[in-house]
């Protein structure tokens, strides 16, 4: 289940974490958090507990989507400052936008629903274009990759459209 979204702006944040390029074919992305979450605790600037699962597509990615196509993926979590990267990670600066902000309960094997809703159903119907910016989720203490329950904000980045 999703919910309808809220339009805010985001901050500009700091975030530490890995990356891989995948692709939805090829997706490592339990390889990629495993190899975080053994790393998690050498972050020593870390803010609050909430963990970033962060996207970047190329420009044309959604234009010409192919399951195939490659992006690349982040782990991450909030910094409050870029001065103590643990080795083997690497800084990412988030910048400041317009985001859509959906929230999306259930197991993450079921997300393509949801997926569905907001790129076929509520954006083409909203006065919003998707914007050539990082795609995330932020993963906070109700995330729970094996319930039901499990609760993610997912941040689709928009501009205003032209009519």
């Amino acid at each position: 289940m999703i919910t309808t979204p809220i339009i805010q702006t985001l901050p500009q944040k700091k975030l530490v974490g890995k990356s891989m390029r995948m692709s939805l074919i090829q997706n490592t992305t339990p390889q990629l958090w495993k190899s975080f979450m053994q790393q998690r605790n050498s972050i020593k600037n870390a803010v609050g507990s909430d963990l970033y699962s962060l996207q970047v597509y190329d420009e044309l990615y959604f234009k010409q989507f192919n399951p195939k196509t490659e992006f690349t993926k982040y782990a991450l979590t909030e910094v409050t400052n870029f001065e103590m990267i643990p080795e083997g990670m690497e800084a990412f600066t988030l910048e400041s936008g317009l985001y859509a902000v959906f929230i999306y309960h259930g197991l993450p094997q079921n997300f393509a629903e949801a997926f569905q809703y907001i790129f076929h159903q509520w954006l083409p119907n909203s006065k919003y274009e998707l914007d050539n910016r990082p795609h995330f989720e932020v993963l906070g203490k109700d995330y729970n990759p094996t319930s039901e329950t499990s609760k993610e904000e997912v941040w689709i980045p928009v501009k205003n459209g032209t009519l």
